[in-house]
């Protein structure tokens, strides 16, 4: 079987013998049912061959649905002009590199439908394109523009720039609504939706169909689709990995599924790392390595943001669906693809948010490790796995040496301030140790900080900011934290430990053996 990793045009699919799944039945409902829309989608989720399919059924190349959904449903298949542009290239670190991509794709256009001396800006020569378009062919025009945000999120930390940007886009995609009797469809994707005073203010015509449940599997993979399509594929997984079938089922869905793009929508698969987890028979952070936003930890960095309340936060779906540069990074993390819709709560009417798989959760806090915990001489990583190690084997003296040496190989000009930055740098520590470890986790009496868990030991750890380890193990002891521990057999340690403001570093902590 040919795996389409990295293809991302239809035609060379279907010509090459690639396997595709048909998301055509969508492209037909969406030709049918309006003419401006929008999708925002993760990164490496499929958006730029579902324009491409968009293309050639709007070019009317039949030849190439065959078997598909879309050769059943169309019997037009009229041939209209299509300007696609795509600013996935690019690097957009300045005024003139965005206007370069805009002129190569302008230019490209003109030698197609001709240009006029009275168009100086990017806006008045796309215009003059789309009427041009129409006149000469006797259709309406076909827009799809593909990424339309990639300049403005590698702006994002540059607030001037950004500004420059969003107002030379503005322009050019108000265009869509000025020559709307001249467009038979139109179609942007983009990873976020900006919000405030954005190049959406003036399209109040596209229809955003990012969270809408009917649209919710348009790109990605669900179940169904992965069994009636590579059941074969994934015997060789099972095979290679050494896993029954049924297990490698399970295990990738663990790792690559759990995306819902609206409350109570299918799940879908990251399709980037189920292909390449099928091609090359093994289990590993596939989207995570194809690079992963600075933008997105420099803003949590930026806004000492509380890392523990990334999971099971709640958020209006208005929050959800726009970016701003304010004190709240939920929006761009959720649309970047590293949190996901996981249930939906009725009478607040907000979305529950989560980590959608554990390849994104892993990923994802170990990214985070070296800016909050940027440790000396070696990499983060494996001061981690050491550091698991000497709880797993009851080992409380090395597991806070460990834990000690990473705040004191803090660089505090990078990390968050006062308590903030404390609370964030343990809830990466003891995430990354997996399923081991609960956070505040409640009692009759109280929240523990931390519960760590192994197979044969409990841990009890209770943090003092400018405080005293006695004080902590006081507290554990006051408020019987332990008890709720009495029934079970393994062996329980309390650790009290204080935080210094003033070193940012572990300034003592003791260990108390039940």
């Amino acid at each position: 079987m040919l795996y389409p990793i990295g293809i991302q045009d239809f035609e060379k699919i279907r010509h090459g013998g690639y396997v595709y799944i048909d998301k055509t039945r969508h492209i037909h409902s969406l030709a049918h049912s309006g003419t401006h829309f929008f999708l925002g989608r993760p990164r490496r989720f499929g958006k730029s061959l579902l324009l491409s399919t968009m293309e050639y059924y709007f070019l009317g190349r039949r030849d190439l649905f065959g078997g598909l959904a879309l050769e059943a449903l169309e019997s037009d298949w009229e041939v209209y002009p299509v300007l696609h542009l795509d600013l996935n290239t690019g690097r957009y670190d300045t005024v003139a590199s965005l206007e370069a991509v805009l002129n190569r794709a302008l230019n490209k256009w003109e030698r197609l439908y001709g240009a006029a001396t009275d168009e100086p800006t990017p806006e008045q020569r796309f215009e003059g394109i789309i009427e041009r378009a129409y006149a000469a062919t006797g259709k309406p025009v076909v827009i799809l523009i593909d990424e339309y945000d990639k300049p403005l999120l590698q702006a994002i930390a540059d607030e001037p720039l950004q500004d420059q940007l969003r107002t030379i886009l503005r322009a050019f995609y108000s265009v869509l609504k000025t020559q709307d009797r001249y467009i038979r469809f139109a179609f942007l994707t983009g990873v976020t939706r900006f919000g405030k005073v954005s190049v959406f203010s003036d399209l109040n015509n596209l229809a955003d169909i990012s969270q809408t449940d009917e649209y919710s599997d348009i790109c990605g993979l669900t179940d169904a689709e992965i069994l009636n399509t590579f059941e074969a594929s994934i015997h060789q997984l099972s095979d290679a990995v050494g896993m029954t079938y049924e297990q490698t089922l399970a295990e990738l869905k663990l790792q690559y599924d759990g995306y819902h793009f609206a409350a109570g929508a299918i799940g879908v698969y990251n399709p980037f790392s189920l292909l390449n987890a099928l091609r090359f028979k093994s289990f590993k952070n596939f989207w995570c390595d194809t690079g992963t936003p600075i933008v997105l930890y420099r803003t949590l960095l930026r806004t000492d943001y509380d890392l523990n309340r990334l999971q099971g936060g709640q958020v209006t779906a208005s929050v959800l669906s726009t970016v701003d540069n304010d004190a709240n990074p939920i929006p761009l993390i959720y649309q970047t693809g590293y949190l996901t819709i996981r249930g939906y709560n009725p009478e607040l009417r907000t979305y529950i948010l989560d980590f959608p798989n554990q390849e994104v959760e892993q990923s994802f806090l170990q990214y985070l490790m070296p800016l909050y915990l940027p440790c000396t001489g070696e990499e983060p990583i494996f001061t981690v796995s050491r550091f698991v190690d000497d709880v797993r084997h009851g080992n409380p003296e090395g597991f806070m040496q460990q834990l000690s040496t990473f705040f004191e190989g803090n660089d505090y000009r990078v990390s968050g301030k006062g308590e903030i930055y404390f609370q964030n740098a343990m809830y990466l520590i003891f995430k990354l140790m997996g399923f081991l470890t609960e956070v505040e986790r409640a009692t009759s009496r109280g929240r523990i900080d931390i519960v760590v868990k192994t197979a044969a030991y409990i841990y009890l750890i209770e943090c003092k900011l400018d405080g005293s380890a006695d004080e902590a193990l006081q507290q554990i002891d006051e408020r019987h934290y332990a008890d709720a521990f009495a029934g079970d057999a393994r062996r329980l340690f309390k650790i009290g430990l204080n935080f210094s403001s003033l070193t940012r570093s572990i300034s003592q902590y003791k260990i108390s053996r039940q």
